[in-house]
């Protein structure tokens, strides 16, 4: 079993920035991706932000150049910088981490949500 624990959410005015954090504990081995995704209150959970344990990295279209992860391998912990924020990326934030099983699938971990409120 992993456990993901999300915090920095909050509110924030248009232009601002926050900076999610996602520390993982339990049995975190074999962890690959870890990541981001958000949900606004009626829509579909939706990609943020992926990283794998090799750093690479993957931006929804609607975050690219505004948003940064970045990961500490040392830590288990993920982190989204979020600058520019503007009121439509209102939403929960969910943090994710996949780890890898001996049969060679997949299984997804997922954080409990911060919720992120940008409005003026």
């Amino acid at each position: 079993q992993v456990q993901l624990v999300e915090s920095g959410g909050g509110l924030v005015q248009p232009g601002g920035s926050l900076r999610l954090s996602c520390a993982a504990s339990g049995s975190i081995f074999n962890i690959n991706a870890m990541g981001w995704y958000r949900q606004e209150s009626g829509k579909q959970r939706e990609l943020v932000a992926t990283i794998t344990s090799g750093s690479s990295t993957n931006y929804a279209d609607s975050v690219k150049g505004r948003f940064t992860i970045d990961r500490d391998n040392a830590k288990n912990t993920v982190y989204l910088q979020m600058n520019s924020l503007k009121p439509e990326d209102t939403a929960v934030y969910y943090c994710f981490a996949d780890q890898l099983l001996s049969d060679a699938t997949k299984y997804t971990y997922w954080g409990q949500g911060t919720q992120v409120t940008v409005s003026s």
